[in-house]
């Protein structure tokens, strides 16, 4: 599969989100392969002078008004998170470890962690709801747990963002297709169009 979609994602990001329940229909239907690449976002906040749209109060509300146009318009499930903005740290280096670990593994992991941030809601960034939410769907707390404190997962997630940062990324979510950078869930019509021509 020579076509590819890199989609580099925090689960803070309630735009991330959408673009994830999204781009496997639009990697399936291009025969593109879809390699999601979990980073942490505040980081990359702070290395490029950005910051969250949620800092902008005008701005924020009328998010929450285009976050549910979207997800209206995609036939999903989008709930605003009465906890935002939670420290994603533990999250991200979840993502990343259970990819270092397990594909599958990963995969469940991703799912089951967007869908507790924002179709409903939880505060996940209090450990104990964070456990709650993994045994429920299935994930070992336990294990989880045990992969984040690893000092290889946290390096890893370190030198993933500062990758990200150099290939120039300033925010989340953000899509490669080739060397073509598209942000935002509003841009996927483009990343449909690079992979027709890819």
């Amino acid at each position: 599969m020579s076509k590819r979609i890199d989609f580099y994602f925090d689960f803070g990001s309630p735009t991330a989100y959408l673009a994830w329940t999204q781009l496997p229909k639009i990697a399936s239907e291009y025969g593109a392969e879809l390699a999601l690449k979990p980073v942490l976002l505040g980081a990359i906040h702070k290395a490029t002078n950005n910051a969250s749209p949620a800092t902008v109060p005008a701005k924020a509300a009328w998010m929450q008004r285009d976050l549910a146009q979207f997800a209206a318009s995609y036939g999903v499930r989008f709930e605003h998170n009465p906890y935002f903005p939670i420290n994603t740290l533990v999250l991200m280096r979840g993502a990343t470890g259970t990819r270092m670990r397990d594909e599958g593994l990963f995969d469940r992991y991703v799912d089951v962690i967007f869908r507790a941030m924002w179709e409903t809601p939880h505060n996940l960034g209090d450990m104990e709801t964070l456990k709650a939410v993994l045994r429920n769907g299935d994930l070992d707390p336990e294990l989880i747990f045990e992969i984040v404190q690893d000092p290889a997962v946290k390096e890893k997630l370190k030198a993933d963002t500062d990758a990200a940062v150099a290939r120039g990324l300033f925010g989340a979510p953000t899509m490669f297709v080739g060397e073509q950078m598209f942000f935002g869930q509003d841009r996927l019509n483009f990343v449909r169009d690079a992979l027709q021509f890819d």
